[in-house]
């Protein structure tokens, strides 16, 4: 028997959806969104995730964004939910006419953190204006379909020349024996990923970001490990193409470590 999940809970402004406040993400898709996991009514990095949202909300909508309205919704959402454990989506949108941001939150069932290592498949694809976390992203998508129809987890993203960017729906961090590499091409930059880099330096360990290419001298094939993160946690990679990687169990620990030291933050 097929088994499906829950449906979402979804609020526009602190109300329930309705037939016509869906149409808005429906047919005016251009927005933003940040997602985040939600346990006992607490998430890490609060104050990333409103920072994104209102940095992207002067920037596509030429106004602020509130983070005590913010709060304030995603509160109302999870208490209409019934749940304090979630997954949480906060998307902004700004309909035709209106002159306050529209907030969407959805509220699912916490997810479930990757088990085992990942492999991703190269997709030459580079996202514009890559800074802002924005729905409806066809090419991350589409790339991604075609990565899981080939055997694989994840496309990972390169721009022209075969230089890596990000994961299609996560940030990729390399190991170089001493320190942890990240990508220094234009991408987002992921609450999970930004948490590891403070709480990384807080622990006199300091990540670094160089360019990163499929091949040649800055190849990932220098790197001895490679590891995925958003805000479903991190894991470790085993491929990239055929190219294969080791999966550093101390490593991974010790991310593991750092990113469960970054407080967190009642929302």
């Amino acid at each position: 028997m097929t088994t499906h999940p829950p449906t979402p809970h979804i609020e526009f402004d602190g109300r329930p959806a309705t037939e016509e406040t869906l149409r808005i993400p429906a047919l005016y898709g251009y927005g933003h969104f940040t997602a985040l996991q939600v346990r006992d009514g607490r998430t890490r990095g609060l104050a990333l995730h409103l920072a994104r949202l209102d940095a992207a909300n002067r920037e596509l909508f030429a106004l602020p964004l509130d983070g005590d309205r913010v709060r304030e919704l995603i509160r109302h959402a999870l208490d209409g939910a019934g749940r304090r454990d979630a997954s949480v989506r906060v998307n902004g949108y700004l309909p035709p006419g209106a002159t306050r941001t529209t907030l969407m939150v959805t509220v699912r069932e916490p997810a479930v953190p990757p088990s085992g290592a990942r492999s991703l498949m190269s997709a030459p694809y580079a996202r514009t204006a890559p800074h802002i976390k924005r729905p409806g992203e066809f090419g991350q998508t589409y790339y991604g379909m075609l990565a899981g129809r080939a055997g694989f987890d994840e496309a990972l993203l390169t721009a022209p020349g075969g230089v890596v960017t990000e994961g299609a729906v996560t940030n990729i961090g390399f190991w170089d024996g001493t320190s942890v590499v990240w990508p220094g091409a234009p991408a987002l930059t992921g609450i999970t990923m930004t948490l590891l880099e403070q709480e990384l330096a807080r622990a006199g360990r300091p990540s670094v970001r160089r360019p990163v290419t499929l091949e040649g001298p800055d190849g990932v094939g220098r790197y001895r490990s490679a590891f995925v993160c958003n805000s479903q946690g991190i894991a470790p990679v085993r491929r990239i193409d055929d190219v294969g990687f080791t999966v550093d169990e101390e490593l991974m620990k010790g991310l593991g470590a750092v990113y469960a030291g970054a407080p967190e933050d009642v929302v």
